[in-house]
Formats: structure tokens, C-alpha cells, sequence
């Protein structure tokens, strides 16, 4: 199964005219899960012909204005769009609290259900079919969490002549092995998928962090990741001031992409600060570090397929 990565805004602090505040949003077969939402959102997602109406789950970081502003609006708009699912929203404490406080102080006409979960454990906190997400701490000036999303272990690739050698004949019995199923073969024998199956292969796995220090816990969370979306806020310059405002300069993004041994990491939450032109300062910081760095753009797709 394969996913996709839109990345809605890639903004930190403020909004800019060309940059949107962070937000990521990701489908895998139909299934659509955002993470923060930020300013601008709602015009991304347009752009990009995605409807809100299908997002099964909302995944915040923690409630900074930069991070939660577009929130209020979208659940507003989903009571347009004849949306009959629940939204199940996920965030650390207070996130609950300010939904409700939006709801009512804007007297929000709702009719859906909206399930809020406050996480207050690591581990996972959303199962969808075949995948999972996961949630664990940051470290930022209020609780922060981080999100891995990871697919579950697929079959193995199958093997047609040990499924004919076996007495299975092409056709539904061996869609029914690939599926994990055993099967009665016409001669009488049963056989598994075990026997006709090479071992089991990963899934596809995507990372999002964002306003953290840098912890040595977040490489083993989003380890062998084949995507991690993480901030890369400052450059090395503002090192110190990236410290004491609790946020990752871009080469401590690359530096716990390479101890996670990630395949690719894109650098997202950039301070208003750098122009376009500034954000290759912080490409290049990264790519001293981990090669296989790049920047982020608003309403870039980023198409991951399963690992072979």
C-alpha cells in the first residue's frame, strides 16, 4: 500500500504570503490523517482537491497558536460538507479543553461526533487498517508530542512453483495464500501460506516531529523510518537561541535522521526569519550531516511506495 505525503504548510510562528503555518497531512488507500493545522490549512487542502470530509483523524502536536489556529474553522466546515463519520482528535492536555472552549464560544453548529483524546502514555494511539500510529514525548515550553505512523508487517513474497508443486492451481486458492489463509488443495492436501511464502516484509513508515529539543529518544522512536518530517527551525548560528526556545536548528534534524538511519528527511517549520532564498543555509547545515535532506514546500506531494 502506498502512501502519500502532502505537505500543507510548512511555516513556523507566523504565516507568510508563499508559507502556511506546519501541517502534513497523509492517505493510504482513501484513508486521510493530519497531523497540526495550522493557519492556511483549509486553503492547502483546496488546492490540492483533498476534502476534509474524508480525514479520519487529527493529530496535534501541542497547542501553540502556530500549530492549532486552523482548527476551529475546519471543524466548522465539516458540518457543510455532510460529513457522517466521527473526527477523532489527538494532542497532549488542553487540546480537549480548547475544542470545547471554540465550540462554544463560537456557538459551532456540529453534526458529527468529535472524539478528543488527550494522550497521556507513549505508544499507540490510533489503529486504522493494516497501520498504526504511534505517540511520544518531545520536549518544548508546553507538552509536545511527536507521531510515527507505521504500516504492519506485509506477506512475503509469494512463490507460484512451490504453490503447483503443492497441488494449489492458479487461480482465487492462491490469492487466498498471499491474504495469510490456508487453503485445501484440489487433492486433498491443506496447505499454508507458511509453505508457499517467503518471511514476512515491513511496511512503509513515516515520522513527524516537530518543537523539540534535541532528545536521544526521538531516533529510537522513528527508527528506519522511510520518511521523517521533522523541524529544522534555525540555522547554526542561532543555536543557543534555538536551545532556549526549546527548538531543533536543522543540523540536529539531520544529525537524528542519521542515528535513526531514516531513508529521507524533510525539514519543515521554518522560522519567518529566512527567506526562500536564507532556506538553503539550512538545506546545506543538514546535508553536512545527513545527505539525504530536503526542504519541504508547501503543497508538495511526496508518493512513498512499500519497501521491496
Amino acid at each position: 500500500m502506498a502512501f502519500e505525503v502532502f505537505i500543507l504548510g510548512t511555516g513556523g510562528m507566523m504565516p507568510l504570503p508563499s508559507r502556511f503555518l506546519t501541517s502534513m497531512l497523509l492517505r493510504r488507500e482513501g484513508e486521510l490523517l493530519l497531523f497540526d493545522c495550522g493557519e492556511g490549512t483549509q486553503i492547502s487542502l483546496k488546492r490540492l482537491n483533498l476534502k476534509w470530509k474524508k480525514i479520519s483523524a487529527l493529530f496535534v502536536s501541542h497547542t501553540h497558536a502556530d500549530h492549532v489556529t486552523g482548527i476551529p474553522g475546519m471543524l466548522m466546515l465539516s458540518s457543510q460538507v455532510e460529513r457522517s463519520e466521527p473526527l477523532y482528535i489527538f494532542g497532549p492536555p488542553k487540546i480537549k479543553e480548547y475544542i470545547e472552549a471554540s465550540r462554544s464560544i463560537l456557538d459551532m453548529y456540529i453534526n458529527y461526533e468529535i472524539v478528543v483524546k488527550e494522550i497521556q502514555a507513549e505508544g499507540t494511539v490510533y489503529q486504522g487498517d493494516g497501520f498504526h500510529v504511534n505517540a511520544f514525548f518531545l520536549r518544548h515550553s508546553k507538552p509536545c508530542i511527536g507521531y510515527s505512523v507505521e504500516e504492519e508487517l506485509r506477506p512475503g513474497v509469494f512463490f507460484p512453483e512451490k504453490a503447483e508443486a503443492l497441488g494449489v492451481p492458479r487461480g482465487p486458492l492462491w490469492s487466498r495464500l498471499q491474504t495469510g489463509e490456508s487453503v485445501v488443495a484440489p487433492n486433498g492436501a491443506t496447505v499454508t501460506p507458511e509453505q508457499v511464502l517467503g518471511p514476512k516484509r515491513r511496511g512503509t513508515k513515516v515520522g513527524f516531529v516537530t518543537d523539540t529539543l534535541a532528545l536521544p529518544s526521538i531516533a529510537s522512536q522513528v527508527r528506519n523510518a522511510d520518511l521523517l518530517i521533522c523541524e529544522g527551525m534555525f540555522t547554526d548560528d542561532l543555536t543557543e537561541s534555538a536551545a532556549e526556545k526549546k527548538h531543533l536548528t536543522a543540523r540536529q534534524a539531520a544529525a537524528i535522521a542519521r542515528e535513526a538511519e531514516v531513508k529521507k528527511l524533510g525539514l519543515i517549520h521554518y522560522s519567518p526569519r529566512y527567506t526562500l532564498r536564507d532556506l538553503d543555509r539550512l538545506l546545506k547545515e543538514a546535508r553536512e550531516v545527513f545527505p539525504h535532506t530536503f526542504l519541504t514546500k508547501d503543497r508538495q506531494v511526496i508518493e512513498l511506495k512499500n519497501p521491496e
